[in-house]
């Protein structure tokens, strides 16, 4: 008899979606940001604050960083669920990904908007 052991709760579409599209948000504020930069480029801090002044920037770069810790735990879920074999291993490092995720997640709210 063949048992047959599942390790992982197959995401698949789901996942291979959320990649493109938190990869493609990614790159659109990237090109956006670089845009800005070119046509006024800051020369010191007084300037950087200024133009994270402007709260349009402000949530463009907080759904930059959601859509990079989303991304972020997608790929790290799949490499843990793909290489850790070890349940309590692997449950315990999902964890840690998902808590360093959220402490940065925090993190980028308090210096966008401090």
């Amino acid at each position: 008899m063949v048992k047959h052991v599942v390790t992982g709760a197959h995401y698949g579409l789901r996942d291979w979606l959320a990649q493109r599209v938190t990869a493609v948000v990614m790159a659109i504020y990237l090109l956006l940001l670089a845009a800005v930069l070119l046509v006024s480029p800051p020369h010191d801090h007084t300037a950087w604050k200024a133009l994270f002044s402007e709260q349009w920037l402000r949530i463009a770069s907080f759904l930059f960083f959601v859509s990079l810790c989303w991304h972020a735990w997608i790929g790290m879920r799949n490499i843990l669920m793909d290489y850790v074999h070890a349940t309590g291993t692997r449950l315990t490092l999902q964890v840690l990904v998902i808590l360093s995720l959220l402490f940065y997640a925090v993190w980028s709210v308090d210096i966008l908007w401090s």
